[in-house]
């Protein structure tokens, strides 16, 4: 454990968000030195890597220092797609101290606005700003709590979808947020054959006012951009991070007030 992280430090405070479709060459050197400084060996570097390119490993190279060269030389070159899918496959490997490489990696992410997080299962996910994540990760919790399973794993798929590389689905996004909002609103007055918006029409004395307008409005927006898709209408990043957060939030709150 390094010195900082013994006497309390080691704290990171995530800045603001900057940087999501890029991987910069500093980025792809902390990813070896991280790999490395966890226990993988140069020659394991090298094998995933060129597995992931499909590239075949320069046989002239055998000491460790120029295999580490071409490995260096080969992630440098790499699509920024390919080295978040090289994250990936290393905390996969057992050849590694996994936990640590995902805090070091984390780390870097948080304390330079990569708009990505490695999360415990291995996989690199779309990250938001403090309050989206803490939003949506509270709001999966609290309905799968709750008994809402398909709610929390429409969410789930929201940001998996999010997170697609090299570009987010954002309409499918916005479909699955849409969708977990829904279900919750069905299971809690057990009417599952209508749509949110006839929901909405028909519990608009359930949930009040200005909400059930909060509601239709961003159904119908969903309509537009999401449900019914026409050329060039697909929402922007920012669009499905607003509706994949509004969704939760009310889902969450749903959830929370219970069928009645």
């Amino acid at each position: 454990m390094r010195f900082s992280e013994r006497n309390g430090y080691a704290q990171v405070h995530a800045v603001p968000v900057i940087v999501r479709r890029e991987a910069s060459d500093e980025l792809r050197a902390v990813v070896i030195n991280a790999a490395v400084d966890c226990g993988m060996k140069p020659d394991g570097l090298r094998q995933l890597l060129c597995r992931l390119l499909q590239k075949r490993p320069d046989s002239n190279n055998w000491s460790e220092g120029n295999v580490e060269r071409e490995v260096r030389g080969l992630l440098d070159a790499a699509h920024w797609y390919e080295v978040y899918d090289f994250i990936e496959m290393l905390a996969s490997c057992h050849s590694l101290d996994q936990e640590r490489f995902n805090q070091d990696v984390n780390r870097y992410f948080f304390a330079n606005g990569i708009g990505w997080s490695l999360d415990s299962s291995g996989q690199v996910v779309y990250r938001g700003e403090e309050g989206f994540d803490r939003v949506v990760t509270d709001a999966r919790e609290t309905e799968a709590n709750h008994g809402h399973t398909t709610a929390s794993r429409e969410l789930h798929e929201a940001i998996m979808d999010l997170s697609r590389r090299p570009n987010p689905d954002t309409t499918g996004a916005v479909q699955h947020a849409m969708a977990s909002l829904e279900c919750v609103a069905r299971d809690i007055t057990n009417q599952h054959s209508l749509t949110l918006g006839e929901w909405v029409k028909a519990n608009r004395d359930r949930i009040g006012a200005p909400l059930d307008k909060a509601i239709e409005s961003m159904w119908g927006f969903t309509s537009n951009h999401g449900r019914h898709l026409s050329e060039g209408r697909e929402p922007s990043s920012d669009d499905a991070e607003l509706i994949v957060g509004f969704a939760a939030a009310l889902g969450a709150y749903l959830s929370k007030v219970g069928k009645g």
